[in-house]
């Protein structure tokens, strides 16, 4: 047994370890408060700073500015309007619900959009900006700042929106914007950087192909909040950068005048300069409003454009396919010229009909006009002599010269995401794509612009281009850029192409270089023998001012909008020969059946520089009703080409 001394001391021994133990533990823990606190101090002061500022400090993403579409004279046609929204964030606001009621109160908001909105927030995050309103009154926007102090959460913005002040006159070259949708947002990273609530982007025409030069960048603006989220002080504003504004070529007066001339029609007129490819003036109607479509279509409105039979959607200058009629014989006439096939002093003698391995072919004519010599042929059109030449030629010459002048191929090359190439047929053609071999009636028929054959209205009016300027080659465009070819260039250079094509050493290569600046570009002859074109170009004037000719009726005697051109029909539905024994007036054929009216031509006649061609769907004869339109047109055009030109030396279009 142990005595008391040792136990005594046993005791203390043990009191004294156990009390440095937790001594010792009381010294880890304080010296871990103190490290933990030099931490947080010192090493992770930034980390909790940011945090601190996350929740006082708010950042606010402004929509970008929108660049403009201006016209060849620097009149804006599709710009942007301030406007007044309301936005709110669901998860800043402590009572949603009453908040809303408020809003309704003081907005007058009806109960279906009230509803919308609360639909709308359900299918948000509740992070994510709603929009209440995209488009307030002035009014409205006053009474929410002045209420401003009982509505948590509600933030008044002022934003920006497109307008388009024309309304309906540049809708399918432009087209519009509307709300970007997921698919916007995953197939363009430009879009999705720069997305904020309510953004609107190209859906369609050059909204849509030149989106991300247009879209601009986001400002932002930098708020301090109190404890309850409410904003107490504005720290900073960093502007956004506009997008870029875009010139075209396109012409506002002529532009607006070609909706007027056809506003009650559906059809197509477009202008082109015959050297430069400048597009004047592209216009397709019926058209339709693209202001409709900012804040969302209503079904009303939408159902009223997709109801029409006459398709204001589309865009017939270059999404409507038609057969070219007899606005396609000069190509045929210069093509058997070119190829050696016919003279131009050959006759054809046309009865009206001619007989054919057991098929008729008729004249439009129905008597017929007798005997023929091609440039006759060209003025009155006469059908037989072109079922002649295009026998003689056949269909494979026919599709080289056509394609050369630019039939079968997109016009802007993919500007306009619609446009459609159209189809000049061959041999290889059919066989490739309807198993079957060429047969000789199709090339009669081709020969006049029916069958196979498929044009937009675009492409006619290039090919009408090109044969005026003496038979070059030339490069479309909407777009106007400092570094394209002048009017001087490229007569400068259509001038050493021929040249060098009659392998001469051109005298002013030299000079030419110093005075002008030379793309790469090359306006290349689309002929053998120029005097093929000139003549094909003569017998068009003939047409259009000579008795007999078929749209003698629209000459213009003045020399300064004197024009030439060629009248058409595009057959819509094959006339029977019970029909043709009826020979029915054009209001006695149900509209759907008609045929449709195109006219091409050039002016003024003794300085060519704009081409026109003239679609009227379903108007008959292209004679009375599509040159008549061109009679007014080429006025205008003329008394608008000094203007052109003294903007042209002016800016020397750069942009």
């Amino acid at each position: 047994m142990f005595s008391s001394g040792e136990s005594s001391f046993k005791k203390l021994h043990t009191i004294n370890r156990r009390m440095f133990i937790l001594s010792a533990a009381k010294a880890v823990v304080f010296g871990g408060i103190v490290l933990r606190l030099f931490s947080l101090q010192i090493n992770e002061n930034k980390k909790y700073l940011t945090l601190s500022d996350k929740n006082r400090l708010r950042e606010w993403r402004l929509p970008p500015v929108r660049g403009e579409f201006l016209d060849y004279f620097g009149k804006t046609i599709a710009g942007n309007l301030k406007v007044y929204q309301l936005h709110v964030v669901p998860e800043q606001v402590e009572n949603f619900k009453t908040l809303m009621v408020r809003l309704k109160e003081i907005l007058e908001i009806s109960d279906q959009e009230f509803l919308k909105i609360i639909k709308k927030k359900n299918s948000q995050k509740p992070w994510e900006t709603l929009i209440i309103s995209e488009n307030l009154t002035w009014d409205q926007f006053s009474k929410i700042n002045f209420y401003l102090h009982e509505l948590e959460g509600a933030k008044p913005v002022l934003s920006v929106a497109r307008s388009y002040p024309y309304n309906e006159t540049f809708t399918h070259v432009l087209g519009y914007v509307s709300q970007a949708s997921k698919e916007d947002l995953i197939n363009n990273e430009i879009i999705k950087k720069n997305h904020v609530p309510g953004l609107r982007v190209g859906k369609i025409g050059l909204e849509k192909t030149f989106e991300n030069n247009l879209i601009g960048t986001n400002g932002v603006q930098r708020y301090e909040v109190n404890a309850y989220g409410k904003r107490i002080n504005q720290l900073d504003h960093q502007e956004g950068k506009q997008g870029k504004n875009i010139r075209l070529t396109l012409d506002l007066e002529i532009q607006k005048y070609c909706n007027e001339l056809i506003a009650e029609k559906s059809g197509s007129i477009s202008v082109m300069d015959i050297y430069t490819g400048d597009v004047i003036a592209m216009h397709s109607s019926p058209s339709f409003d693209p202001n409709l479509f900012l804040y969302g279509i209503s079904f009303k409105d939408w159902k009223s454009i997709t109801s029409d039979p006459l398709k204001p959607l589309i865009n017939k200058t270059v999404s409507g396919l038609y057969s070219p009629g007899s606005t396609i014989k000069p190509i045929v006439a210069l093509s058997a010229l070119e190829n050696d096939v016919i003279s131009p002093k050959q006759t054809v003698q046309c009865t009206g009909k001619m007989e054919m391995y057991g098929q008729t072919y008729h004249c439009w004519k129905e008597k017929g006009h007798g005997y023929m010599g091609l440039r006759n042929a060209i003025k009155q059109s006469c059908d037989i002599y072109f079922y002649e030449t295009a026998r003689k030629l056949g269909v494979d010459r026919l599709n080289l010269t056509a394609s050369k002048f630019g039939l079968g191929s997109q016009v802007l090359k993919g500007v306009l995401e619609n446009e459609k190439k159209g189809l000049v047929p061959s041999t290889k053609w059919k066989k490739e794509n309807l198993g079957r071999g060429w047969v000789l009636g199709e090339t009669l028929i081709t020969g006049i612009g029916q069958g196979y054959i498929q044009t937009t209205p675009l492409q006619l009016c290039l090919m009408t281009a090109q044969l005026a300027n003496g038979g070059f080659k030339i490069y479309p465009r909407l777009t106007l850029d400092k570094n394209q070819d002048s009017f001087e260039n490229i007569k400068y250079k259509m001038a050493e192409s021929l040249l060098r094509k009659n392998e001469n050493i051109s005298p002013i290569r030299k000079v030419g270089k110093e005075l002008f600046n030379i793309s790469d570009k090359e306006y290349l002859p689309l002929f053998r023998n120029q005097e093929n074109v000139k003549f094909v170009l003569e017998a068009m004037w003939g047409s259009t001012n000579e008795i007999m000719g078929t749209s003698y009726s629209s000459r213009i005697d003045d020399p300064k909008y004197q024009f030439a051109g060629k009248t058409g029909t595009s057959q819509v539905k094959k006339i029977t020969e019970e029909l043709r024994e009826l020979d029915l007036d054009i209001s006695q054929i149900p509209y759907e059946e008609r045929d449709h009216a195109l006219y091409v031509a050039y002016g003024p006649y003794k300085n060519p520089r704009y081409a026109i061609s003239i679609l009227i769907e379903h108007g008959g004869s292209g004679s009375k009703a599509a040159a008549p339109i061109a009679k007014k047109l080429f006025k205008l055009i003329v008394d608008r080409h000094e203007l052109r030109e003294k903007i042209r030396k002016e800016n020397f279009i750069s942009t």
